[in-house]
């Protein structure tokens, strides 16, 4: 089997979905998904003459080949790496259907019969902690058992105060990642009230996106202690692993991190430091399923969970799933197109996801059929629907 050709298609949803199909001389093709990011359907494009003609069985030569044939554009990190996961994905799919087996069965067969997913929930309708309350209760009540909110939302206590005539009266502005007490405060009454809202059995995380400062970070971790969080997401800046290390040893709140990093050696140093409680790579832009599942492995020797970040279609979602359902050390995966009406529609069949969990079932490959037309209803403009891309690569 060979090769032939290599095609995009990127699905106007919540986020830019791009999807890769991989074709063959037999005539079996793969579906995968690539995280969305400028350029990215491009580089899948260029990468795509490069594997044309070799044996679709060889992923991990064909990754390898890749990353060494792209190193100019950047195969260590960023688009190029997001690029390569896509194809790496519809080429695990491609050979489940040749083979007619799952993808979890290439992985070592699966664990569990069902995939946990959270759903972000992103905010309240408003800064008011009921709101959020509201919400919670509103996503839990469509049968997730696990959410997950935004806690650097815009709230009463937040401003930009570059135009201030009288800056001294807020000691706390919006670049020194500092936070204010009373913004610390709503922070704990929203944790407080969504804690409430969906009692003690519903898995509750929230996320920060990177904004605070280490010190901030940590006085913030230690007032949610007593709400028992699945965990606090990004407090701090990415790049320093060494501040990430601080923050997770000095709260007894789980520290979750990694959707900003890529392939093994960019784990390899939260991972040994044990910076974090919970690591979250994104498996469709980190070196898809062969790498994430070398990442988990790697953190099941410091006894560490997977719980990956994840906002990609029903595609990149169920492909993920299989590699998570071949982990021992998988938490639970995200969801984040609660509110797309059509994510379920994608994809032909049962919806993928039914009350908080994806079902791993029999079915070749990761096991879904694209629903063409609700694809093409959807497509972004500007994109082909797995066309020639319209330029020589």
């Amino acid at each position: 089997m060979k090769i032939t050709s290599v095609r995009t298609a990127v699905i106007d949803g919540n986020f830019p979905w791009v999807l890769v199909r991989i074709e063959t001389d037999e005539g079996i093709t793969g579906l995968g998904e690539a995280y969305w990011g400028v350029g990215v359907a491009e580089l899948v494009h260029k990468a795509g003459p490069l594997i044309v003609g070799e044996n679709p069985f060889n992923i991990g030569k064909i990754t390898e080949l890749l990353i060494r044939c792209l190193s100019g554009e950047g195969s260590s990190g960023g688009a190029t790496v997001t690029a390569i996961s896509g194809i790496e994905i519809a080429l695990w799919d491609l050979v489940g259907r040749a083979l007619n087996t799952p993808i979890y069965n290439l992985f070592g067969g699966r664990f569990r019969d069902q995939i946990r997913v959270y759903a972000d929930c992103h905010a309240g309708a408003t800064p008011d902690p009921a709101s959020y309350a509201e919400r919670a209760k509103s996503v839990a009540g469509a049968g997730f058992t696990a959410i997950k909110f935004d806690l650097d939302t815009p709230n009463p206590y937040t401003r930009d105060i570059s135009d201030d005539p009288h800056p001294r009266r807020q000691w706390c502005e919006p670049w020194n990642r500092t936070i204010g007490a009373a913004e610390r405060n709503w922070m704990v009454d929203v944790v407080a009230a969504v804690r409430e809202a969906v009692g003690p059995d519903i898995m509750v995380a929230m996320d920060a996106h990177w904004k605070f400062s280490t010190n901030d970070a940590i006085l913030l971790a230690q007032a949610l202690e007593p709400f028992d969080l699945l965990w606090l997401e990004d407090p701090v800046p990415p790049e320093n692993i060494e501040a990430q290390r601080m923050v997770t040893h000095s709260t007894r709140t789980p520290i979750c991190t990694g959707e900003n990093l890529y392939r093994k050696h960019g784990f390899r140093e939260l991972i040994e430091k044990q910076a974090a409680r919970i690591i979250a790579p994104d498996i469709p832009k980190m070196g898809g399923l062969m790498e994430a599942k070398k990442v988990a492995d790697w953190a099941d020797t410091y006894y560490i969970p997977v719980a990956p970040h994840n906002v990609a279609s029903p595609i990149g979602t169920v492909a993920s799933s299989h590699v998570c359902a071949a982990m021992n050390n998988f938490l639970v995966i995200e969801f984040h197109a609660h509110d797309v009406e059509w994510w379920k529609d994608l994809v032909d069949g049962t919806p993928p996801i039914v009350d908080g969990f994806i079902a791993m079932t029999d079915a070749p490959g990761h096991g879904l059929t694209l629903n063409e037309d609700v694809a093409r209803a959807n497509l972004k403009p500007g994109s082909s629907f797995f066309g020639e891309y319209p330029y020589e690569c």
